[in-house]
């Protein structure tokens, strides 16, 4: 049994596919049902997923199949009676001449939180409405999340302004990593960790900042860095 706008979501996808040929953005699906995030249409797929309608295909970044539909969906019916599946792929469909298009690896959808500074601290930006999608393989088994990172105090480590990091969630942290520091249960930015005797320095990719030292109890770790992501 679907929910209303399980239902409502479902035959959009399938009328959407129909006529474009290609899956509708979150956006799209956003707008398309009236609702106020992303994540909202999330759980919509994942409980689409979840009763079979649906299944994500191993490989392919937002592709999801069509598994059947419910009884009162005219679409339903198909030659003999049987509902033909399709496959909806946000990848190219086509190619510059002389490319080659790889093919798309498996995509685990990270919360996008917001903005966190890589120069003067700033508040983390917790913005649960904004997904991005990551390669599987680059993660571990740990639970994880992504942040925009604005400002150039960690160029020489190559994260530039306008970057993603992709950030393990854990409290601790080995000595010379890459991590985020909530400092002072307020501010939070993207710094090396290091222990200088029973002190916390925060230090910075770039000698045109200074490392920032603290009593232990005015730091907590929020995660680690794992990997970034860069558009061109």
């Amino acid at each position: 049994m679907l929910t209303k706008k399980q239902h409502e979501l479902l035959l959009y996808i399938h009328d959407h596919l129909g006529a474009e040929g290609v899956s509708p953005s979150f956006d799209e699906m956003k707008e398309a049902l009236g609702l106020k995030s992303k994540s909202g249409i999330h759980r919509l797929i994942t409980g689409l997923v979840e009763r079979g309608f649906i299944r994500r295909l191993p490989h392919r970044a937002r592709a999801v199949e069509v598994l059947r539909l419910p009884d009162d969906m005219p679409q339903a019916a198909a030659a003999g009676g049987q509902f033909a599946p399709r496959v909806i792929q946000g990848a190219f469909r086509t190619s510059l001449p002389g490319t080659t298009v790889a093919s798309v690896v498996d995509a685990v959808q990270l919360p996008l939180y917001g903005k966190i500074a890589a120069g003067t601290p700033i508040e983390a930006l917790r913005d649960h409405s904004n997904y991005v999608d990551v390669p599987a393989g680059l993660l571990g088994r740990g639970e994880h999340y992504a942040l925009a990172v604005e400002g150039d105090s960690m160029v020489d480590a190559g994260i530039l302004d306008g970057d993603t990091v992709v950030i393990e969630r854990g409290e601790t942290a080995e000595t010379g990593a890459i991590v985020v520091a909530l400092i002072d249960d307020e501010e939070a930015t993207l710094k090396r960790f290091r222990r200088h005797g029973k002190s916390i320095a925060l230090e910075p990719a770039n000698t045109a900042y200074e490392t920032r030292i603290f009593p232990p109890e005015r730091v907590q770790i929020q995660g680690r860095l794992i990997c970034l992501l860069r558009r061109y």
